[in-house]
C-alpha cells in the first residue's frame, strides 16, 4: 500500500506520496517559482513535478536543477537533475518516474577526453537510473587536453576521481528520490569508458555490482605515445613514409592504394584461417603475414615512390604500426595494431585529402603531450598542428611545443611516469572487487581496433588470472570473462559482426548467475543483417560447424552455425 501525505499550497492541498516526503523541506515560494515557470495560471505543480524538484532541497548535495523530461516516442517521461563537485565535475542523472524504475543504477560511461554530460536514454526507457559526468572539465572552454594545463587537480578528476564521486552522488540521489536505495550498481562503457571500468575496478572496487568494458584504454599514455610515434613516422621528412600517394604532385595525396594492396595482402594470407573466407581475420595472433616477404613483390622499382608499390620507407611505416612504439634502444613501449585493423588506417593513421590531412589520431596527440603527459607541461601547441614547417615560438611565456616534438625516449627516463599513476588503469590485481566484492567483470575489445591496441587487453586480462587467481583460467572465468571480437573496430564498426546489446549479459551473469559462454554479435549492411556470429569467451573461439562445404557462404553465417571451442 502507497501511503500519502498531503501539503497546502495556495490553490489547496496537494496529496504526495510519503516517499516525496523531501517535497516537505521546499519553501512556497520555490513551489511557486516552479509552478510559474512550468505550469500555466494557478494551476499547482503536479505530484511528479514536486517530487523532481524537490530534489534541489537535498541537503547533502549541490544539486542545480531538477525538472521533468516530457516523454518521447522512444524514452518516457523522467526527472532529469544536474549537479556540481567542487572544483569542477558537473554531473548530471536521468531518473525514470517511480512506477517505471527497475531498481538498478547504472553509471554511463565516457568517451576521448571526455568534458560533456552524455545521455543513455535507451537504458532510461530500460528503467536504470542513470548517471553521467563531464570527467571534471568542460570541453566548451578546455577542448582536448587543456583542461590539464597547470591543473593536477583537474587531471586527477579525469583520472579517477569523478566517476567514483558521481557514482556516490548518484546512490544518494537516487534515495531521495525513490526512498531507496538501488538494488544493483551497473557500470557500462568503451573506450575512456572501458578504462573507467577498469580504473574502478581497481581503485574503488565496492561502487559496483558489475561492470562491462569495452576497447579499455587502459595504457592510455602509452596509447598516445603510439598515436604521436605512428604519426610522426608518417608526417615527417615530407610525408617519405606516408601510405598515401600523391597522383598529381600538388600536395593532396588523394590516394589511397597502397592500403588497399596491404590490406589485400593480409587477408589474402590470413582470411581463411579459420576455415573461412569472408573478409574478417578471425585470430589475428595467428596471422603470418610478413610485410618483408608478403610485400616483396609489390616493392617500387629503383625505390622510386608510386601509386602502386612501396618505398623502403614506406615498408618500414607499416612494419612499424605492427609493431607498435619503441625508443631509441629498441625497447618496446606496447603493442601495435592487429593483423586486419588495415581498412581503419585511413581514418586514424594516414594523413591523405579525404581527412583534410588531419588523421582521427592526431586529434587525440594535438596537445595531449602539451597538457597531461608530463609533470610540468612543455607549452601551448602552434595554431596549425598539421604545418611541421611552423617555426615554434619558444620566447613566449607559455612557450610553442608541439606533438612532433614529442622524444619516445622520454618514457623510458620516466617523464610520463606520475601522468601514468593518475591515468592509467594497469594494476592487474582486482582481488577486491571480483574476490572480496564478488562482482562480475566483461570486457571486449575489437581486433580491428584502430586506436587502443586490442592485444594489450588480451594481455591484461592474462595479467588478472595469473595475479589474481594464481593462473587459474576456469577460477577466473567465474568473476571475468573477456569477449576478443574478430573484425570489429574501436568500440564499434568494422568489417566483422560488431553490433550487440553489452548489459543484458553482465545482468544476468549478476543476478541470475548465468555467467555468458558467448555473445551474438550481427553485422549490417544498409540496415540489413549480412554476417551473425557467436563472440566467444576467452580462450575459446567460434568454430563453424553448419552445413558440410557451405562455411563461405554467407547464408550460413549465423549464429547457430558455429560452436564455441
Amino acid at each position: 500500500m502507497i501511503r500519502h501525505q498531503f501539503i497546502n499550497l495556495p490553490g489547496g492541498l496537494v496529496m504526495i506520496p510519503t516517499r516525496y516526503a523531501i517535497t516537505l523541506l521546499l519553501p512556497v515560494s520555490a513551489l511557486l517559482l516552479g509552478a510559474c515557470s512550468g505550469v500555466m495560471g494557478d494551476q499547482v505543480l503536479s505530484e511528479e513535478e514536486l517530487a523532481c524538484l524537490a530534489l534541489t532541497k537535498v541537503r547533502n548535495l549541490t544539486i542545480t536543477s531538477a525538472e521533468l523530461v516530457p516523454a518521447t516516442d522512444s524514452t518516457p517521461q523522467y526527472c532529469y537533475a544536474k549537479g556540481v563537485i567542487a572544483p569542477a565535475i558537473s554531473y548530471h542523472l536521468q531518473l525514470p518516474l517511480p512506477e517505471n524504475w527497475n531498481g538498478r543504477f547504472l553509471k554511463w560511461g565516457d568517451g576521448g577526453k571526455d568534458g560533456d554530460l552524455d545521455f543513455a536514454d535507451h537504458r532510461v526507457a530500460e528503467g536504470y537510473a542513470v548517471a553521467n559526468s563531464n570527467m571534471g572539465h568542460d570541453n566548451g572552454s578546455e577542448p582536448g587536453s587543456s583542461f590539464g594545463f597547470d591543473n593536477r587537480q583537474a587531471e586527477i578528476d579525469f583520472g579517477y576521481r569523478a566517476v567514483h564521486l558521481t557514482s556516490n552522488a548518484a546512490k544518494t540521489l537516487i534515495q531521495a528520490y525513490y526512498g531507496e536505495d538501488p538494488e544493483y550498481s551497473y557500470f557500462e562503457g568503451c573506450s575512456t569508458g572501458g578504462r573507467e571500468v577498469l580504473m574502478e575496478a581497481q581503485r574503488y572496487p565496492y561502487d559496483f555490482d558489475g561492470m562491462v568494458g569495452g576497447a579499455p584504454v587502459l595504457y592510455y599514455q602509452g596509447t598516445n605515445v603510439s598515436h604521436a610515434w605512428m604519426l610522426q613516422k608518417v608526417f615527417q621528412n615530407d610525408f617519405a613514409g606516408n601510405l598515401a600517394f600523391d597522383t598529381d604532385g600538388n600536395g593532396s595525396f588523394d590516394s589511397l592504394r597502397k592500403v588497399s594492396i596491404l590490406e589485400e595482402a593480409v587477408l589474402a594470407k590470413c582470411d581463411a584461417n579459420d576455415g573461412i573466407t569472408d573478409g574478417v581475420i578471425d585470430d589475428p595472433l595467428s596471422c603470418d603475414f610478413d610485410p618483408e616477404v608478403d610485400l616483396a613483390d609489390r616493392m617500387c622499382r629503383g625505390d622510386v615512390n608510386a601509386d602502386d608499390c612501396f618505398t623502403t620507407t614506406q615498408l618500414q611505416t607499416i612494419k612499424d604500426f605492427y609493431a607498435g612504439p619503441y625508443d631509441s634502444q629498441g625497447v618496446s613501449i606496447l603493442k601495435g595494431k592487429s593483423f586486419g585493423s588495415e581498412w581503419a588506417w585511413p581514418n586514424s593513421n594516414i594523413p591523405h585529402e579525404g581527412n583534410s590531412m588531419f588523421p582521427g589520431n592526431l586529434g587525440y596527440v594535438s596537445n595531449h603531450f602539451n597538457f597531461i603527459f608530463y609533470e610540468k607541461d612543455p607549452g601551448v601547441p602552434p595554431p596549425d598542428i598539421t604545418d611541421l614547417s611552423y617555426q615554434l615560438d619558444k620566447t613566449k611565456t607559455p612557450p610553442e611545443w608541439a606533438w612532433w616534438e614529442f622524444d619516445v625516449d622520454d618514457v623510458a627516463a620516466g617523464k610520463g611516469d606520475l601522468m601514468m599513476s593518475i591515468i592509467d588503469a594497469t594494476d592487474p590485481d582486482l582481488t577486491r572487487f571480483l574476490v572480496k566484492n564478488s562482482g562480475k567483470l566483461i570486457l571486449y575489445h575489437g581486433w580491428a581496433d584502430f586506436s587502443p591496441p586490442p592485444e594489450t587487453t588480451l594481455d591484461y586480462y592474462k595479467d588478472m588470472v595469473e595475479t589474481t587467481f594464481e593462473g587459474d583460467m576456469t577460477a577466473a572465468r567465474e568473476h571475468a570473462r573477456l569477449f576478443m571480437v574478430p573484425g570489429m573496430g574501436h568500440c564499434r564498426g568494422g568489417p566483422g559482426p560488431n553490433s550487440w546489446d553489452k548489459l543484458p549479459a553482465l545482468v544476468d551473469w549478476v543476478e541470475n548467475g548465468n555467467a555468458p559462454d558467448f555473445v551474438v554479435a550481427t553485422h549490417s549492411t544498409d540496415d540489413v543483417v549480412d554476417n551473425e556470429r557467436p563472440i566467444c569467451a576467452y580462450p575459446e573461439l567460434a568454430v563453424y560447424s553448419g552445413p558440410a562445404g557451405g562455411e563461405n557462404d554467407p547464408a550460413n553465417w549465423v549464429a547457430s552455425n558455429f560452436t564455441c571451442q
